[in-house]
């Protein structure tokens, strides 16, 4: 059985060799966005190394040991496993930078900084007790209150979805390419494509289905639902129940890289590195402006 060093470092090197820049040749957008090169080559990373502790205790049959949070989330020793990897890989990179994780006690001091990681460790833990592999890693950079990189990684099927701001949004599967990512175009409202979580459906999303006799619904767990939008295979996400920053930040990214809009549900800007971690207001990830749904 090859080691769990030896596995990593495949996996990193597959992944992390295939975006590379060349600087001198670069565009003024490339030249801009570069900034970010090695935050998202380090996301990417820590990401991919958290997917392989939770599927060796996926995998493993063993005893999640799961807890329940104030809230009655549930926390399990492969949120705590992703969460100590993470955590210890953004901090010794950027030293400089805040660390808002939903596993980590909360540091008030990163609202005096300008760039925060924020992190999900396990999003879809439910789904993960479930044994569905709806479930994602999450990892985003929040520069003056705004996602400005974002990487979620699946780890059950190695997908690796990822952007950064003025570059793109992109799919790298198992030895392949990376595919660059677009919504849909479809504005047809007789035929829409939507997505809707697997344990939380709102009165007012059934609302939605109901005024737009809306028949194609997905409900699938965690930050998956956006990368669906990003990659044309959803046309709308609507979310009106509250979610955190750690559920949003890197799925933000992606949907607006490739070609998307995500706002809070009262139409204002989804903002990062907040003193109220809470999203209350809900939000949308939508493919185009014409799909902007109202009760």
């Amino acid at each position: 059985m090859l080691s769990l060093g030896y596995r990593i470092g495949r996996i990193i090197d597959r992944k992390v060799r295939t975006q590379t820049y060349n600087k001198s040749s670069a565009s003024p957008v490339q030249r801009e966005t570069a900034m970010w090169d090695n935050e998202l080559k380090t996301a990417k990373e820590a990401a991919i190394r958290a997917g392989i502790a939770i599927m060796d205790i996926y995998e493993s049959g063993s005893d999640p040991e799961v807890e329940y949070k104030a809230d009655e989330s549930p926390l399990t020793k492969a949120d705590k496993a992703s969460n100590a990897i993470i955590v210890s890989i953004l901090r010794e990179r950027f030293p400089g930078y805040a660390v808002l994780s939903e596993e980590e006690k909360d540091n008030r001091s990163r609202l005096e900084n300008d760039l925060c990681f924020v992190v999900d460790p396990l999003d879809g833990t439910k789904e993960f007790l479930k044994r569905n592999g709806q479930f994602t890693v999450n990892i985003a950079l929040s520069h003056k209150h705004k996602a400005v990189m974002g990487v979620i990684y699946v780890p059950v099927s190695g997908d690796l979805y990822y952007a950064s701001e003025g570059d793109g949004a992109y799919l790298e599967c198992k030895d392949k390419s990376p595919q660059r990512l677009h919504v849909s175009g479809n504005t047809d409202h007789s035929d829409l494509s939507a997505v809707a979580s697997g344990s939380h459906f709102a009165p007012e999303m059934q609302q939605l289905v109901e005024k737009y006799d809306i028949r194609r619904i997905l409900r699938i767990g965690s930050s998956l639902k956006g990368c669906l939008v990003a990659k044309g295979e959803a046309d709308i996400y609507y979310r009106h129940n509250p979610t955190m920053e750690w559920d949003t930040a890197a799925m933000q990214c992606i949907v607006e890289e490739a070609g998307g809009i995500f706002r809070q549900m009262d139409d204002s800007p989804m903002l990062y590195n907040r003193e109220d971690s809470l999203n209350s207001k809900g939000f949308y990830a939508i493919n185009k402006e014409e799909n902007r749904l109202t009760l």
